[in-house]
């Protein structure tokens, strides 16, 4: 399930379809919970959820370094949006047949080289919220992402052209 991507007025958007079996409180939960949180995006940690609320970014390379995120847009249960540098990340929830369904979209300001990295690095963290959520932890090796690097740079250069 990669991401789609394609041009808008707002720039690029890398669109990320889910489908779980789970309730919405139950994805919101993964999403929004800071321990549950960790275990798909161990990066971040929510500091004041909500409109104009906060996330840090905890770079984890023995900085100690920390970056504040804005959340730009909430709705309890369904929506929560953040910058992403110069991106803007956005989540939302909503009922799918007896489920739920999760878009994740990332509003790319510019592409860069680095693009197909973040994207890969997106798919990923999608990978273990899917084990959160579902309870079953598959072990992914380190590398993962490289796998997917592949795919997301093809994307990339067919958008461009």
């Amino acid at each position: 399930m990669i991401a789609s991507l394609y041009k808008s007025e707002n720039g690029t958007i890398a669109e990320y379809d889910r489908i779980f079996s789970s309730s919405q409180e139950e994805v919101w939960d993964v999403l929004t919970n800071n321990e549950k949180l960790k275990l798909w995006m161990h990066h971040l940690e929510i500091t004041n959820l909500g409109k104009g609320g906060h996330i840090k970014f905890h770079f984890h390379d023995g900085s100690g370094n920390v970056e504040d995120i804005t959340i730009t847009d909430f709705e309890e249960g369904r929506v929560l949006a953040f910058e992403w540098g110069n991106d803007i990340v956005r989540f939302a929830i909503q009922p799918k047949n007896k489920g739920t369904q999760l878009i994740m979209k990332q509003i790319i300001s510019e592409i860069t080289n680095h693009t197909p990295k973040d994207l890969a690095g997106w798919h990923v963290c999608l990978l273990h919220f899917s084990d959160v959520v579902n309870k079953q932890f598959i072990h992914y090796p380190e590398n993962e992402w490289e796998k997917w690097y592949e795919k997301y740079k093809e994307q990339v250069e067919k958008i461009m052209s």
